[in-house]
Protein backbone atom coordinates (compact mmCIF):
# COMPACT_ATOMS: atom_id res chain seq x y z
CA UNK A 1 0.00 0.00 0.00
CA UNK A 2 1.22 3.34 -1.05
CA UNK A 3 2.75 5.83 2.07
CA UNK A 4 0.09 8.08 1.71
CA UNK A 5 -3.52 7.13 0.85
CA UNK A 6 -5.53 9.79 -0.86
CA UNK A 7 -8.73 11.17 0.27
CA UNK A 8 -10.56 9.37 -2.30
CA UNK A 9 -8.66 6.29 -1.09
CA UNK A 10 -9.56 6.66 2.32
CA UNK A 11 -13.33 7.04 1.29
CA UNK A 12 -13.43 4.14 -0.55
CA UNK A 13 -11.56 2.10 2.74
CA UNK A 14 -13.95 3.29 5.11
CA UNK A 15 -16.90 1.01 3.24
CA UNK A 16 -16.14 -1.77 5.95
CA UNK A 17 -16.04 -5.33 5.51
CA UNK A 18 -19.11 -5.75 7.76
CA UNK A 19 -20.68 -2.44 7.09
CA UNK A 20 -20.50 -1.04 4.19
CA UNK A 21 -19.35 -1.86 0.57
CA UNK A 22 -16.97 -4.86 0.05
CA UNK A 23 -14.35 -5.48 1.71
CA UNK A 24 -10.78 -5.45 2.24
CA UNK A 25 -9.41 -4.87 -1.55
CA UNK A 26 -12.86 -5.21 -3.13
CA UNK A 27 -15.03 -8.37 -3.64
CA UNK A 28 -13.10 -9.39 -7.05
CA UNK A 29 -16.16 -11.61 -8.35
CA UNK A 30 -13.73 -14.48 -10.09
CA UNK A 31 -16.78 -17.07 -10.75
CA UNK A 32 -18.87 -16.85 -12.94
CA UNK A 33 -22.17 -15.37 -11.41
CA UNK A 34 -25.48 -15.98 -13.24
CA UNK A 35 -27.17 -13.12 -12.83
CA UNK A 36 -30.33 -12.19 -14.26
CA UNK A 37 -30.78 -10.70 -17.66
CA UNK A 38 -34.16 -8.49 -17.22
CA UNK A 39 -36.70 -7.36 -15.16
CA UNK A 40 -38.99 -9.69 -16.82
CA UNK A 41 -37.43 -12.62 -14.92
CA UNK A 42 -38.54 -11.46 -11.91
CA UNK A 43 -41.77 -11.46 -10.65
CA UNK A 44 -43.70 -8.21 -10.66
CA UNK A 45 -43.83 -8.35 -6.98
CA UNK A 46 -39.87 -7.77 -6.23
CA UNK A 47 -39.09 -5.50 -9.68
CA UNK A 48 -37.58 -2.29 -8.31
CA UNK A 49 -37.87 -3.00 -4.74
CA UNK A 50 -35.09 -3.22 -2.39
CA UNK A 51 -33.92 -7.05 -2.08
CA UNK A 52 -33.32 -6.63 1.82
CA UNK A 53 -36.97 -6.32 2.51
CA UNK A 54 -37.72 -9.53 0.99
CA UNK A 55 -34.71 -11.46 2.65
CA UNK A 56 -35.10 -9.64 5.81
CA UNK A 57 -38.64 -11.04 6.21
CA UNK A 58 -37.40 -14.96 5.63
CA UNK A 59 -37.78 -16.68 8.87
CA UNK A 60 -36.61 -19.82 7.58
CA UNK A 61 -33.59 -21.22 5.33
CA UNK A 62 -34.40 -22.13 1.85
CA UNK A 63 -35.39 -25.95 1.74
CA UNK A 64 -32.78 -26.52 -1.14
CA UNK A 65 -29.87 -28.41 -1.33
CA UNK A 66 -27.23 -26.40 0.66
CA UNK A 67 -25.77 -23.88 -1.68
CA UNK A 68 -24.46 -19.99 -1.85
CA UNK A 69 -24.76 -18.03 -4.62
CA UNK A 70 -23.07 -14.62 -5.95
CA UNK A 71 -20.76 -12.93 -4.50
CA UNK A 72 -20.20 -12.13 -0.33
CA UNK A 73 -21.85 -9.14 -0.85
CA UNK A 74 -24.15 -9.64 -4.08
CA UNK A 75 -25.46 -13.31 -3.50
CA UNK A 76 -27.90 -15.78 -1.10
CA UNK A 77 -27.67 -19.04 0.60
CA UNK A 78 -29.88 -22.03 -0.25
CA UNK A 79 -29.87 -24.84 2.39
CA UNK A 80 -28.45 -22.96 5.18
CA UNK A 81 -28.09 -24.29 8.07
CA UNK A 82 -28.90 -22.43 11.90
CA UNK A 83 -25.83 -22.49 14.92
CA UNK A 84 -28.09 -23.71 17.58
CA UNK A 85 -28.37 -20.81 20.38
CA UNK A 86 -26.45 -22.72 23.00
CA UNK A 87 -23.89 -25.49 22.08
CA UNK A 88 -21.21 -26.58 24.58
CA UNK A 89 -18.38 -24.08 23.70
CA UNK A 90 -20.82 -21.27 22.16
CA UNK A 91 -23.62 -19.12 22.09
CA UNK A 92 -25.30 -16.88 19.79
CA UNK A 93 -25.83 -13.55 20.09
CA UNK A 94 -28.42 -11.10 19.78
CA UNK A 95 -31.19 -13.81 18.62
CA UNK A 96 -33.63 -11.28 18.12
CA UNK A 97 -31.95 -10.57 14.65
CA UNK A 98 -32.23 -14.15 13.74
CA UNK A 99 -28.80 -13.94 11.92
CA UNK A 100 -27.53 -17.38 13.27
CA UNK A 101 -27.88 -18.92 9.87
CA UNK A 102 -25.26 -20.07 7.31
CA UNK A 103 -23.89 -22.62 4.73
CA UNK A 104 -23.44 -25.55 6.64
CA UNK A 105 -19.51 -25.65 6.37
CA UNK A 106 -19.81 -22.50 8.45
CA UNK A 107 -21.66 -23.84 11.24
CA UNK A 108 -19.05 -26.57 11.52
CA UNK A 109 -16.24 -24.47 11.02
CA UNK A 110 -17.49 -22.21 14.04
CA UNK A 111 -18.23 -25.07 16.29
CA UNK A 112 -14.94 -26.33 15.63
CA UNK A 113 -13.58 -22.94 16.30
CA UNK A 114 -15.09 -22.75 19.50
CA UNK A 115 -13.85 -26.25 20.86
CA UNK A 116 -10.13 -24.75 19.81
CA UNK A 117 -11.23 -21.39 21.60
CA UNK A 118 -12.41 -23.30 25.44
CA UNK A 119 -8.91 -24.85 25.53
CA UNK A 120 -7.45 -21.81 25.88
CA UNK A 121 -7.39 -20.25 29.59
CA UNK A 122 -10.35 -17.95 30.43
CA UNK A 123 -12.62 -18.85 27.54
CA UNK A 124 -15.53 -20.91 27.75
CA UNK A 125 -15.77 -21.35 24.19
CA UNK A 126 -17.12 -18.08 21.63
CA UNK A 127 -19.93 -15.59 21.61
CA UNK A 128 -20.77 -15.59 17.60
CA UNK A 129 -22.22 -12.71 16.28
CA UNK A 130 -23.95 -12.16 12.88
CA UNK A 131 -23.59 -14.74 10.24
CA UNK A 132 -26.30 -14.63 7.70
CA UNK A 133 -30.08 -14.65 7.22
CA UNK A 134 -31.90 -17.49 7.22
CA UNK A 135 -31.59 -17.10 3.52
CA UNK A 136 -28.75 -14.92 3.08
CA UNK A 137 -29.23 -11.77 0.63
CA UNK A 138 -28.88 -8.05 1.45
CA UNK A 139 -29.87 -7.92 5.68
CA UNK A 140 -31.59 -5.30 7.05
CA UNK A 141 -29.53 -2.87 8.86
CA UNK A 142 -25.48 -3.25 9.61
CA UNK A 143 -23.98 -5.13 6.69
CA UNK A 144 -23.06 -4.86 3.33
CA UNK A 145 -21.50 -8.48 3.13
CA UNK A 146 -22.35 -11.46 5.17
CA UNK A 147 -24.71 -12.50 2.14
CA UNK A 148 -23.63 -16.01 1.18
CA UNK A 149 -23.36 -17.80 4.89
CA UNK A 150 -19.93 -17.56 4.50
CA UNK A 151 -18.95 -14.63 6.84
CA UNK A 152 -19.27 -15.01 10.79
CA UNK A 153 -18.49 -12.41 13.28
CA UNK A 154 -16.65 -13.35 16.80
CA UNK A 155 -17.07 -11.10 19.77
CA UNK A 156 -13.59 -10.55 21.32
CA UNK A 157 -15.50 -10.89 24.94
CA UNK A 158 -13.64 -14.12 26.27
CA UNK A 159 -16.80 -15.86 27.27
CA UNK A 160 -16.97 -16.59 30.91
CA UNK A 161 -20.85 -18.08 30.87
CA UNK A 162 -22.52 -20.02 28.29
CA UNK A 163 -25.69 -19.88 29.99
CA UNK A 164 -26.80 -16.67 29.12
CA UNK A 165 -30.63 -16.18 28.57
CA UNK A 166 -31.77 -14.66 25.66
CA UNK A 167 -32.59 -11.29 27.01
CA UNK A 168 -28.67 -11.30 28.44
CA UNK A 169 -27.84 -11.70 24.69
CA UNK A 170 -29.96 -8.75 23.73
CA UNK A 171 -28.61 -6.81 26.32
CA UNK A 172 -24.66 -7.81 26.82
CA UNK A 173 -21.47 -5.84 24.58
CA UNK A 174 -18.76 -7.24 23.17
CA UNK A 175 -15.45 -5.40 24.68
CA UNK A 176 -13.06 -3.08 22.40
CA UNK A 177 -9.56 -4.35 22.02
CA UNK A 178 -8.12 -1.38 20.26
CA UNK A 179 -6.34 2.21 21.85
CA UNK A 180 -5.59 4.90 19.75
CA UNK A 181 -8.56 4.54 16.96
CA UNK A 182 -6.85 1.16 16.50
CA UNK A 183 -2.99 1.99 15.99
CA UNK A 184 -2.73 -0.30 18.97
CA UNK A 185 -4.16 -3.08 21.03
CA UNK A 186 -5.29 -1.90 24.55
CA UNK A 187 -4.87 -3.78 28.02
CA UNK A 188 -7.56 -6.14 27.26
CA UNK A 189 -6.27 -7.90 24.14
CA UNK A 190 -4.33 -11.09 25.03
CA UNK A 191 -2.53 -13.93 24.13
CA UNK A 192 -6.00 -16.08 23.67
CA UNK A 193 -6.79 -13.41 21.37
CA UNK A 194 -3.70 -14.47 19.29
CA UNK A 195 -4.17 -17.83 19.27
CA UNK A 196 -7.98 -17.88 18.32
CA UNK A 197 -7.14 -15.88 15.52
CA UNK A 198 -4.61 -17.53 14.54
CA UNK A 199 -6.66 -21.31 15.03
CA UNK A 200 -9.13 -19.46 12.53
CA UNK A 201 -7.09 -18.41 10.00
CA UNK A 202 -5.25 -21.55 10.26
CA UNK A 203 -8.46 -23.53 8.90
CA UNK A 204 -7.88 -24.21 5.19
CA UNK A 205 -11.33 -23.06 4.65
CA UNK A 206 -10.68 -19.71 5.48
CA UNK A 207 -10.17 -17.21 3.01
CA UNK A 208 -10.10 -13.84 5.21
CA UNK A 209 -10.01 -12.55 8.28
CA UNK A 210 -10.94 -9.10 9.13
CA UNK A 211 -9.29 -7.00 12.16
CA UNK A 212 -8.50 -3.45 13.01
CA UNK A 213 -4.72 -2.40 11.84
CA UNK A 214 -3.26 -3.16 15.53
CA UNK A 215 -4.47 -6.19 15.99
CA UNK A 216 -2.71 -7.27 13.07
CA UNK A 217 0.48 -5.56 13.48
CA UNK A 218 0.74 -6.91 17.68
CA UNK A 219 0.22 -10.79 16.04
CA UNK A 220 3.06 -9.92 13.93
CA UNK A 221 5.50 -8.50 16.86
CA UNK A 222 4.40 -11.70 18.81
CA UNK A 223 4.21 -14.52 16.44
CA UNK A 224 7.67 -16.32 16.57
CA UNK A 225 6.60 -19.70 14.50
CA UNK A 226 4.68 -20.08 11.03
CA UNK A 227 4.08 -17.17 10.09
CA UNK A 228 2.04 -17.97 6.61
CA UNK A 229 -1.42 -17.67 8.28
CA UNK A 230 -0.58 -14.03 9.17
CA UNK A 231 -1.73 -13.78 5.35
CA UNK A 232 -5.47 -14.18 5.23
CA UNK A 233 -5.36 -11.87 8.59
CA UNK A 234 -6.18 -8.31 6.95
CA UNK A 235 -6.24 -5.01 8.63
CA UNK A 236 -10.09 -3.17 8.48
CA UNK A 237 -11.29 -0.48 9.34
CA UNK A 238 -13.94 -1.42 12.73
CA UNK A 239 -13.40 -4.46 13.74
CA UNK A 240 -12.30 -4.12 17.38
CA UNK A 241 -15.21 -5.32 19.17
CA UNK A 242 -15.07 -8.50 16.89
CA UNK A 243 -13.02 -10.29 14.32
CA UNK A 244 -15.01 -11.23 10.37
CA UNK A 245 -13.87 -14.39 9.13
CA UNK A 246 -14.65 -15.32 5.90
CA UNK A 247 -15.01 -18.68 4.67
CA UNK A 248 -13.49 -19.81 0.68
CA UNK A 249 -16.61 -21.18 -1.55
CA UNK A 250 -16.83 -25.40 -0.86
CA UNK A 251 -16.10 -27.51 -3.12
CA UNK A 252 -18.41 -28.10 -6.17
CA UNK A 253 -20.24 -24.68 -5.56
CA UNK A 254 -20.20 -23.52 -9.13
CA UNK A 255 -22.42 -20.17 -8.11
CA UNK A 256 -20.04 -19.10 -5.62
CA UNK A 257 -17.80 -15.87 -6.42
CA UNK A 258 -14.28 -16.27 -3.85
CA UNK A 259 -12.69 -12.98 -3.48
CA UNK A 260 -9.27 -12.62 -4.87
CA UNK A 261 -6.43 -14.27 -2.92
CA UNK A 262 -4.81 -12.00 -0.18
CA UNK A 263 -1.54 -10.32 -1.96
CA UNK A 264 1.92 -13.06 -1.07
CA UNK A 265 3.64 -12.56 2.10
CA UNK A 266 2.56 -12.29 5.72
CA UNK A 267 0.93 -8.38 4.88
CA UNK A 268 2.79 -7.26 7.98
CA UNK A 269 3.79 -4.01 6.60
CA UNK A 270 0.80 -3.27 5.02
CA UNK A 271 -0.69 -3.14 8.59
CA UNK A 272 2.04 -1.10 9.67
CA UNK A 273 1.32 1.01 7.15
CA UNK A 274 -1.92 1.47 8.05
CA UNK A 275 -0.89 2.26 11.55
CA UNK A 276 1.34 4.78 10.33
CA UNK A 277 -1.73 6.41 8.64
CA UNK A 278 -3.61 6.57 11.84
CA UNK A 279 -1.16 8.31 13.94
CA UNK A 280 0.36 11.00 11.12
CA UNK A 281 -2.70 10.94 8.93
CA UNK A 282 -1.78 12.05 5.39
CA UNK A 283 -2.80 15.57 4.31
CA UNK A 284 -5.50 16.07 1.69
CA UNK A 285 -4.21 16.41 -1.59
CA UNK A 286 -5.00 19.81 -2.46
CA UNK A 287 -4.70 19.54 -6.07
CA UNK A 288 -7.18 16.34 -5.99
CA UNK A 289 -10.70 17.06 -7.52
CA UNK A 290 -13.55 17.43 -5.30
CA UNK A 291 -16.19 15.02 -5.84
CA UNK A 292 -19.31 14.49 -4.14
CA UNK A 293 -19.62 10.83 -3.28
CA UNK A 294 -22.78 9.58 -4.90
CA UNK A 295 -25.94 8.05 -2.19
CA UNK A 296 -25.47 4.64 -1.86
CA UNK A 297 -28.21 2.49 -4.10
CA UNK A 298 -30.04 -0.13 -2.41
CA UNK A 299 -29.63 -3.40 -4.51
CA UNK A 300 -32.29 -4.56 -6.27
CA UNK A 301 -33.14 -8.15 -7.47
CA UNK A 302 -31.50 -7.32 -10.56
CA UNK A 303 -28.54 -7.05 -8.97
CA UNK A 304 -28.03 -10.58 -7.92
CA UNK A 305 -27.84 -13.42 -9.25
CA UNK A 306 -31.21 -15.40 -11.30
CA UNK A 307 -30.51 -18.17 -8.44
CA UNK A 308 -31.80 -15.87 -5.48
CA UNK A 309 -35.40 -15.81 -6.58
CA UNK A 310 -35.80 -19.55 -6.11
CA UNK A 311 -34.06 -19.04 -3.08
CA UNK A 312 -36.71 -16.43 -1.97
CA UNK A 313 -39.45 -18.48 -3.32
CA UNK A 314 -38.80 -22.09 -2.09
CA UNK A 315 -40.84 -23.32 1.10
Amino acid sequence: MARHLTLAAILALTLAACGGGSSDSGDEETGAMQRLSTQQEIPASMRGKPAKQFFGAQPVAAALPPAPFGSYAKGCVAGAAQLPETGPTWQAMRLSRNRNWGHPTTISFLQDLSRKAAAQPGWAGLYVGDISQPRGGPMTSGHASHQMGLDADIWMLPPKSLSLSRAERESISSISMRRANGAYTNSSWTRQHHEIVKAAASDPRVARIFIFPGAKVQMCEDEKGDRSWLRKVRPWYGHHYHFHVRLSCPPGASGCANQAQPPAGDGCEEARQWVRNILNPPKPDPNAPKVKPKPKRELTMADLPGQCVNVLQAR
